[in-house]
Protein backbone atom coordinates (compact mmCIF):
# COMPACT_ATOMS: atom_id res chain seq x y z
CA UNK A 1 0.00 0.00 0.00
CA UNK A 2 3.01 2.33 0.49
CA UNK A 3 4.63 1.90 -2.43
CA UNK A 4 1.03 2.55 -4.50
CA UNK A 5 0.41 5.52 -2.10
CA UNK A 6 4.45 6.46 -3.17
CA UNK A 7 3.70 6.01 -6.86
CA UNK A 8 0.39 7.85 -7.18
CA UNK A 9 2.40 10.68 -5.33
CA UNK A 10 4.59 11.28 -7.99
CA UNK A 11 2.55 10.06 -11.08
CA UNK A 12 0.27 13.46 -9.35
CA UNK A 13 3.15 15.92 -9.28
CA UNK A 14 4.33 14.62 -13.01
CA UNK A 15 1.72 15.35 -14.76
CA UNK A 16 0.16 18.47 -13.19
CA UNK A 17 -1.05 20.44 -15.71
CA UNK A 18 1.09 23.70 -16.97
CA UNK A 19 -0.48 26.86 -16.56
CA UNK A 20 -0.07 30.01 -19.30
CA UNK A 21 -2.25 32.92 -19.53
CA UNK A 22 -2.25 33.72 -23.48
CA UNK A 23 -4.06 36.44 -25.10
CA UNK A 24 -4.57 37.36 -28.16
CA UNK A 25 -6.10 40.82 -29.38
CA UNK A 26 -6.79 42.38 -32.85
CA UNK A 27 -7.25 45.65 -33.37
CA UNK A 28 -7.86 47.70 -36.71
CA UNK A 29 -8.66 50.90 -37.63
CA UNK A 30 -9.38 53.05 -41.00
CA UNK A 31 -8.72 57.14 -40.37
CA UNK A 32 -9.85 59.32 -43.05
CA UNK A 33 -9.26 62.83 -43.34
CA UNK A 34 -10.14 65.82 -45.56
CA UNK A 35 -8.20 69.22 -45.12
CA UNK A 36 -9.89 72.38 -44.23
CA UNK A 37 -9.52 75.69 -45.74
CA UNK A 38 -7.97 78.51 -44.47
CA UNK A 39 -6.76 82.30 -44.41
CA UNK A 40 -4.45 83.95 -42.76
CA UNK A 41 -4.19 87.93 -43.31
CA UNK A 42 -1.77 90.47 -41.47
CA UNK A 43 -2.42 93.49 -41.96
CA UNK A 44 0.52 95.82 -42.92
CA UNK A 45 1.23 99.25 -41.12
CA UNK A 46 2.21 102.50 -42.68
CA UNK A 47 6.31 103.57 -42.23
CA UNK A 48 8.27 106.05 -43.31
CA UNK A 49 12.07 106.21 -42.49
CA UNK A 50 14.86 109.18 -43.61
CA UNK A 51 18.32 108.70 -43.72
CA UNK A 52 21.44 110.91 -44.70
CA UNK A 53 24.73 112.08 -44.06
CA UNK A 54 25.95 115.97 -44.29
CA UNK A 55 22.13 116.64 -44.88
CA UNK A 56 19.77 119.69 -42.69
CA UNK A 57 16.33 118.75 -42.09
CA UNK A 58 14.58 122.06 -43.25
CA UNK A 59 10.47 121.03 -43.08
CA UNK A 60 9.77 117.66 -41.52
CA UNK A 61 7.93 114.65 -43.38
CA UNK A 62 4.38 114.32 -42.29
CA UNK A 63 2.26 110.70 -42.30
CA UNK A 64 -1.33 111.63 -42.87
CA UNK A 65 -4.69 109.76 -40.85
CA UNK A 66 -5.67 106.77 -42.00
CA UNK A 67 -9.27 105.78 -42.15
CA UNK A 68 -11.42 103.26 -44.32
CA UNK A 69 -11.70 103.83 -47.71
CA UNK A 70 -9.04 106.91 -48.10
CA UNK A 71 -5.05 107.15 -48.49
CA UNK A 72 -2.52 107.39 -45.59
CA UNK A 73 -1.34 110.52 -47.14
CA UNK A 74 2.14 111.90 -47.08
CA UNK A 75 3.93 114.84 -47.46
CA UNK A 76 7.54 114.43 -48.04
CA UNK A 77 10.33 116.31 -46.06
CA UNK A 78 12.44 119.54 -47.10
CA UNK A 79 15.64 119.49 -47.21
CA UNK A 80 19.23 121.03 -47.33
CA UNK A 81 22.98 120.27 -48.05
CA UNK A 82 24.62 121.34 -44.83
CA UNK A 83 28.30 121.95 -46.17
CA UNK A 84 28.23 122.85 -50.02
CA UNK A 85 30.96 120.98 -51.75
CA UNK A 86 31.21 118.11 -49.63
CA UNK A 87 29.80 114.77 -50.28
CA UNK A 88 26.49 113.72 -49.09
CA UNK A 89 23.47 110.92 -49.10
CA UNK A 90 20.01 110.82 -48.75
CA UNK A 91 17.69 108.47 -48.49
CA UNK A 92 14.03 108.24 -47.52
CA UNK A 93 11.76 105.32 -48.25
CA UNK A 94 7.08 105.51 -47.22
CA UNK A 95 5.50 102.25 -47.26
CA UNK A 96 1.13 102.62 -47.42
CA UNK A 97 0.19 100.38 -45.10
CA UNK A 98 -3.14 98.47 -45.46
CA UNK A 99 -6.44 99.99 -45.74
CA UNK A 100 -8.49 99.69 -42.52
CA UNK A 101 -11.67 97.11 -44.04
CA UNK A 102 -15.26 98.12 -43.13
CA UNK A 103 -15.52 93.67 -42.24
CA UNK A 104 -12.87 92.29 -40.61
CA UNK A 105 -14.72 88.82 -40.34
CA UNK A 106 -15.60 86.33 -42.82
CA UNK A 107 -18.27 83.57 -43.23
CA UNK A 108 -18.38 79.98 -43.53
CA UNK A 109 -20.81 78.78 -45.85
CA UNK A 110 -20.41 74.95 -46.73
CA UNK A 111 -16.40 74.69 -46.27
CA UNK A 112 -15.99 77.51 -48.28
CA UNK A 113 -15.41 81.42 -47.93
CA UNK A 114 -17.11 82.95 -50.42
CA UNK A 115 -14.77 87.06 -50.17
CA UNK A 116 -11.42 87.55 -47.45
CA UNK A 117 -10.11 90.59 -46.71
CA UNK A 118 -6.65 91.40 -48.51
CA UNK A 119 -3.92 92.35 -47.22
CA UNK A 120 -0.22 92.91 -47.46
CA UNK A 121 0.59 89.51 -45.95
CA UNK A 122 -2.27 86.49 -46.85
CA UNK A 123 -1.89 83.63 -47.04
CA UNK A 124 -4.42 80.98 -48.07
CA UNK A 125 -4.73 77.08 -48.63
CA UNK A 126 -8.08 75.79 -50.37
CA UNK A 127 -10.08 73.07 -48.65
CA UNK A 128 -9.81 69.16 -49.93
CA UNK A 129 -12.48 67.41 -52.20
CA UNK A 130 -13.37 64.11 -50.68
CA UNK A 131 -14.38 62.70 -54.18
CA UNK A 132 -14.59 59.10 -53.67
CA UNK A 133 -12.48 58.67 -50.30
CA UNK A 134 -13.61 55.60 -48.25
CA UNK A 135 -12.38 52.99 -46.44
CA UNK A 136 -13.34 49.54 -45.05
CA UNK A 137 -12.16 46.75 -42.88
CA UNK A 138 -13.54 42.82 -43.86
CA UNK A 139 -14.02 40.08 -41.01
CA UNK A 140 -10.28 38.22 -42.23
CA UNK A 141 -8.58 41.87 -41.51
CA UNK A 142 -8.72 42.74 -45.17
CA UNK A 143 -8.42 46.54 -45.83
CA UNK A 144 -9.80 48.44 -48.54
CA UNK A 145 -9.11 52.23 -49.17
CA UNK A 146 -10.34 54.44 -52.38
CA UNK A 147 -8.19 57.51 -52.81
CA UNK A 148 -10.12 60.88 -52.52
CA UNK A 149 -9.92 64.24 -54.20
CA UNK A 150 -6.96 66.93 -53.09
CA UNK A 151 -6.14 67.24 -49.91
CA UNK A 152 -7.31 64.13 -48.81
CA UNK A 153 -5.30 61.43 -46.25
CA UNK A 154 -6.89 57.52 -46.10
CA UNK A 155 -4.59 55.45 -43.26
CA UNK A 156 -5.58 51.87 -42.34
CA UNK A 157 -4.14 49.39 -40.12
CA UNK A 158 -4.74 45.93 -38.69
CA UNK A 159 -2.46 45.23 -35.11
CA UNK A 160 -2.20 41.69 -34.07
CA UNK A 161 -1.01 41.05 -30.71
CA UNK A 162 -0.43 37.79 -28.89
CA UNK A 163 0.93 37.92 -25.52
CA UNK A 164 1.73 34.35 -23.20
CA UNK A 165 2.65 34.39 -20.09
Amino acid sequence: MRRFLFVSCLTFFAISPASADITHAIKSSISLTVDGAASQSIRLGSNMAVSGSNVTLDTTPVLGTLSSGTALGYTPGAYSITTAGDSFSYSESYLEGDDVPTILSTTVTAGVVPALPIFGNTTTTAGGVAGSLAGTIATDGALTIVAGGAGTSAIGQVIQELTIR
